[in-house]
């Protein structure tokens, strides 16, 4: 158990370089990873939840439900700042009508479920990012409609019980069962012994999604062109910026900052390239921007997580030479 254990942390340390390489065996050797679809996805991002509920104790809901604000301001955030950064980029760099429509597609939906894992393995608030998620899917059937309609005049139609179904069994359920499960057992040898494997699979779970979605797409990455891939690196990193700002304006704690910038600057690119595939058949280049999109946004938020934790333990070394330096003194 403790070889696991000393692995999962190792994973949870370079998770960016594991899932780096993943995505490029899978680009490489798609066959490694086209099983990561259907019902086998489902059942990967339900442990990835499960993993994550099993951090969450009573004192997080306690710390939640005093700022139930900060959802709201972090919902508004996500369904503002990302569709007007797309807009803006796309007339700055003068876009075609489809790039556009997929850039300005991606910024309108709600935050994925691989923002709560990055928000995990950065230590940031995972109830906050949890939160926010489910409030921004359930915003989304009306929101995201409104909004691409209002941007570029184009009609979709959501259905919103699908969407808050997938919600509910990707999301809420694994991580209510994994949260109910460390309320009961937190202080049971045996669980502990668990819960400190969980990162090391989360981790090796979300290389597998990124995997599967490179195994799709990844010829598409590559071939995109690159003023798009420039307007997709842009709307990826104003938003990490922007929404960690807005976190900042509005007081928030340095965990719910980190969490508040993944949401906004991840969306669900997964879903904007679904919605493409349905209600834009034959708009190639929204399809392209979504798709890339997805892969892009699963990789940057892996390195930023990895930044966040960087800044932690050279945080952690400069207070550690502090308290030497004061007790020789």
């Amino acid at each position: 158990m403790s070889f696991l254990i000393a692995l999962s942390r190792l994973l949870a340390k370079y998770t960016a370089l594991f899932i780096i390489a993943v995505a490029v065996l899978a680009y490489f050797v798609p066959q490694t990873c086209t099983f990561v679809k259907g019902t086998t996805q489902i059942v990967i991002l339900g442990i990835i939840m499960l993993s994550m509920g099993m951090t969450l104790g009573r004192q997080d809901y306690r710390i939640l439900a005093q700022r139930p604000f900060d959802i709201f301001v972090g919902a508004v955030a996500q369904f503002t700042i990302m569709p007007m950064i797309a807009i803006f980029l796309a007339k700055t760099f003068n876009l075609s009508d489809g790039l556009t429509l997929g850039l300005v597609l991606v910024g309108c939906c709600p935050g994925g479920v691989s923002s709560n894992i990055m928000s995990f393995l950065c230590k940031g608030d995972v109830a906050f990012s949890v939160g926010m998620t489910t409030v921004s899917t359930l915003i989304a059937p009306v929101a995201t409609p409104l909004l691409v309609n209002f941007l570029v005049g184009k009609t979709i139609d959501i259905d919103p019980f699908a969407m808050f179904q997938f919600m509910l069994i990707v999301t809420i359920i694994p991580v209510a069962v994994g949260s109910l499960l460390n309320i009961a057992f937190h202080k049971n040898k045996v669980f502990q012994d668990i819960r400190q494997l969980m990162p090391g699979v989360a981790v090796i779970a979300f290389a597998l999604i990124v995997g599967g979605v490179i195994a799709v797409h990844g010829s598409i990455f590559l071939t995109s062109g690159l003023v798009i891939f420039l307007c997709i690196f842009c709307h990826n990193a104003l938003g990490y910026v922007l929404g960690y700002l807005a976190a900042k304006v509005f007081g928030m704690s340095k965990a719910k900052k980190r969490t508040l910038a993944i949401e906004v600057g991840v969306q669900n690119a997964g879903l904007a390239t679904g919605l493409c595939g349905k209600f834009f058949p034959t708009s190639a280049e929204a399809a392209i921007a979504s798709a890339v999109s997805c892969v892009w946004h699963s990789i940057s938020g892996t390195v930023l997580a990895n930044i966040f934790l960087t800044l932690d333990k050279k945080a952690e070394g400069k207070e550690e030479v502090v308290e030497s330096q004061e007790a020789k003194a």
